[in-house]
């Protein structure tokens, strides 16, 4: 590993392309190299059996591209655990911030809301990292099933995904939070639909900015940061480049970007 290897990038889909957008501005020397699982997304709904033998495959996958640091973009790949996905490679592996720390600093009545796949609301990991820096704070996570398809559908401003915000923030609604991460990484698509359901009395998070400072900090500690030069993006899917292609659009400089479909046993 150098300064001059690339950075992996992974997500169950296109989510992962919202924490890339945030990477591309921290980072504009940096080499990227993002891998999307469109052929199988969404991992939400899926066994951790599953999701972990999906995850091997990709990471390997990267390692043999020699990347210096590998940046899970995906909340349900990162409760898996950071040695999991990491699976004896060299690289640090950086998760998804759980934006604990960005919620306390915002909420006033202690009540905060997770949107979150059910994969991971059912493994507690946020209302876990928030109580461990406020044991008196009350979190309200909700499975948000029907959030991804619609996302990777392109359904946008379509009546059946402004239902679907309607039905979870409603939920979120009735217990009075003040506060609502979004912890998955597909859902910024939709932040600002997301805070209009909600209104401006409720504060609306999403963690990559802080996912990004973590990756920031990994990189200085190893001496790996790339501080000259132009960066560049490849952006790789494992199905439906093109409605990929397009709904990158909506999140990247496209300029720097270079978009294929891969086989992930075709190293």
């Amino acid at each position: 590993m150098n300064r001059n290897s690339p950075i992996g990038v992974i997500d169950s889909g296109v989510g992962g392309l919202t924490v890339l957008r945030s990477l591309q501005k921290e980072f504009p020397h940096e080499h990227f190299i993002y891998i999307g699982d469109t052929a199988r997304t969404p991992y939400g709904t899926r066994s951790r059996e599953e999701i972990t033998a999906m995850v091997k495959e990709i990471v390997d996958y990267l390692a043999s591209k020699d990347i210096k640091q590998l940046v899970v973009a995906c909340n349900t790949i990162t409760v898996l655990g950071t040695e999991t996905v990491r699976n004896n490679h060299m690289f640090h592996v950086i998760g998804m911030s759980k934006g604990a720390k960005l919620a306390q600093a915002v909420t006033k009545n202690k009540r905060i809301g997770v949107f979150a796949t059910d994969f991971t609301v059912g493994t507690r990991a946020h209302q876990k990292a928030i109580q461990a820096i406020d044991p008196t704070a009350q979190v309200f996570s909700q499975g948000c099933t029907k959030f991804v398809p619609l996302i990777e559908g392109e359904k946008f401003g379509s009546p059946e995904l402004t239902a679907a915000i309607n039905e979870y923030s409603d939920i979120l609604k009735q217990n009075k939070v003040d506060t609502v991460l979004l912890s998955c990484t597909h859902y910024p698509f939709v932040k600002a639909e997301v805070e209009e359901a909600f209104g401006p009395e409720v504060t609306v998070i999403d963690p990559a900015d802080a996912t990004v400072l973590d990756a920031l900090e990994d990189l200085e500690e190893t001496n790996l940061l790339c501080t000259s030069g132009t960066g560049h993006c490849q952006v790789c899917f494992t199905a439906d480049v093109d409605r990929a292609k397009r709904l990158a659009g909506r999140m990247l400089n496209m300029e720097n970007c270079d978009f294929q479909e891969i086989n992930l046993q075709n190293k």
